[in-house]
């Protein structure tokens, strides 16, 4: 593991996935807290840059160390020559070799959309690494209005001049779902979306995850995912989801309700997939759910009755 300079947003580093390829880890708050870490995944095709408002809140409030992940070909991460890499079964080996690489044991984690998807399957994998989980609108079942949708961009979107110009292209593509947002936090997702490199912008991630998109039939249901959210009965659980999510559904949050004894849950009005990660209102709901973590038991893998 190599070091990159520290910023006021958190310190780089960059763990050896299990094939080699370099990955980008964002780290925040002391390593040595008491309290319990917490673990940032991001989306599809998203970066730690999601988590840049809400992870120094969550180091200062432990005090406790904060770790967020650009998964292979998002972000700061290495691109993978083989596409196909671009898959769950891969970015679960690679988190965990992050959370060994970085001495991580149990930990909370705040997984959004396909972050979600992993934080789920850790749960079967390594049941006592989970001391607690936030669902970032995602759930063990996708729906697929909302997965046709997000085929119908990733990979696919206009270059822009400048940021400027990504900031329109966003808000003409997302608008119906964020309908509320201000020209400065377009102009904010568009400076996530991509980045300068000799002087053009180009994305903030490999355009060719847009392949493990290719083969799903959006008219045939994707399986559910009931075992692997049941894997996660026994931990403190969070679901946020936006109001005009297309992906998570409010009769699924009802059903993973009734699974989970416990389980909160938090409806972001007009917003869609995902709610942004900042405001007073979700930044601190955030905050207390993790700190009612700390000093729980880390119980056993176990189904819901």
């Amino acid at each position: 593991m190599s070091e990159a300079a520290t910023t006021d947003q958190g310190k780089s580093a960059f763990v050896s996935a299990p094939d080699g390829l370099r990955l980008h880890v964002r780290q925040y708050g002391p390593r040595l807290a008491a309290a319990l870490p917490v673990v940032c995944l991001p989306g599809l095709t998203r970066t730690v840059a999601d988590f840049a408002t809400l992870a120094p809140a969550l180091a200062a409030a432990g005090p406790r160390r904060v770790i967020a992940l650009d998964s292979r070909g998002r972000g700061q991460s290495e691109y993978d020559r083989n596409p196909a890499n671009y898959n769950l079964l891969v970015e679960l080996g690679d988190l965990v070799a992050v959370l060994t690489a970085l001495a991580v044991g149990a930990a909370v984690f705040i997984g959004s959309s396909r972050g979600g998807l992993l934080a789920m399957q850790l749960g079967v994998a390594h049941p006592t690494l989970i001391a607690g989980v936030v669902l970032h609108d995602i759930g063990p079942v996708l729906e697929p209005k909302g997965l046709a949708r997000i085929r119908s961009y990733v990979g696919k979107l206009p270059q822009p001049r400048n940021f400027a110009e990504g900031a329109e292209i966003l808000r003409q593509l997302f608008h119906a779902q964020f309908p509320s947002l201000t020209a400065e936090q377009w102009l904010a997702a568009a400076e996530h979306a991509w980045r300068m490199q000799d002087g053009a912008l180009i994305p903030t991630h490999d355009v060719r995850i847009a392949r493990t998109l290719a083969g799903i039939d959006i008219e045939q249901p994707l399986p559910p995912l009931w075992n692997e959210f049941d894997s996660l009965a026994r931990v403190p659980m969070l679901v946020i989801r936006g109001e005009n999510s297309d992906l998570l559904s409010a009769a699924t949050v009802a059903a993973m309700a009734a699974r989970h004894a416990g389980m909160e849950a938090i409806e972001v009005p007009g917003q869609g997939h995902v709610p942004l990660l900042e405001g007073e209102d979700i930044v601190r709901r955030l905050v207390q759910f993790v700190a009612t973590c700390d000093g729980k038991p880390i119980a056993a893998s176990g189904t819901a009755s």
